[in-house]
């Protein structure tokens, strides 16, 4: 009968698909990558840190790092984990980019990485550098790409990164995350222009908005200009990224 058991046993977990597909077989890493924009004197910017141990030390990278499958967190809590840990920062704005992995972007292995983008305003910002890296700095985006070589796949990442922002820039609120709580209205407008890399049209701007409905005045509140005063605004409470029905 123990024969006879045994052979039942093994069948049962060759027909098990959970068997059958962990069982001799490597899990590849996990881990997570933060592409960090920020706007500094008009210029779009990214914070990368200087590796400090092999893999690629010594090469500029993202702010990354392991997903800890002990601890009860989803992947956008990872990501400010390591964002807390490895850079010192806390951000309002966090989105999921993709994910990316193969055989050879990693040279320990078959790795797979899910990258996020993050969005903070610049005069919050008094980065750190954590574990496994030597320093962290910020550096331009000329179009896509940054000047330094990146370690991993990490310019394949920042450049899809930097590509979904600009595209969402056209219908959504995503700048109102690269500005302090209160700002002006012309405020918002350059922030628009600068991702873009083009100018709008200060009246349809306003319109769209004002159709948006996301804002709105703090009272009392002005900035003092060679005009008039302008308005402050913040965002209405409770909302994020609010989507136009139009294009800006």
């Amino acid at each position: 009968m123990a024969g006879v058991t045994e052979r039942t046993d093994q069948k049962d977990r060759a027909s098990d698909p959970e068997t059958t597909v962990t069982e001799g077989f490597e899990r590849p890493l996990v881990t997570v990558d933060v592409v960090i924009l920020t706007l500094r004197a008009g210029v779009l910017h990214t914070l990368l840190m200087k590796r400090g141990a092999d893999p690629f030390q010594g090469t500029w990278a993202l702010i990354g790092g392991y997903i800890h499958p002990q601890e009860d967190e989803d992947l956008e809590a990872a990501a400010r984990r390591i964002l807390r840990s490895k850079a010192g920062i806390d951000t309002p704005y966090v989105e999921q980019l993709q994910g990316f992995g193969d055989a050879r972007r990693d040279p320990r292995g078959w790795t797979v990485t899910f990258a996020h983008v993050a969005l903070i305003p610049s005069d919050t910002l008094s980065p750190r550098h954590g574990a496994n890296a030597e320093t962290v700095a910020w550096w331009p985006v000329d179009a896509r790409a940054v000047a330094p070589p990146l370690a991993f796949d990490h310019a394949r990442i920042l450049a899809a990164a930097v590509t979904r922002v600009r595209n969402k820039v056209e219908y959504t609120s995503l700048p109102i995350h690269l500005l302090p709580p209160r700002f002006t209205l012309t405020d918002l407008q350059r922030v628009y222009e600068q991702i873009l890399g083009r100018p709008i049209e200060k009246s349809q701007f306003r319109r769209r908005i004002a159709e948006a409905n996301f804002l709105e005045t703090v009272p009392g509140e002005f900035r003092q200009s060679s005009n008039r005063p302008a308005q402050i605004y913040r965002i209405k409470t409770g909302l994020s990224t609010i989507f136009f029905d139009r294009t800006i």
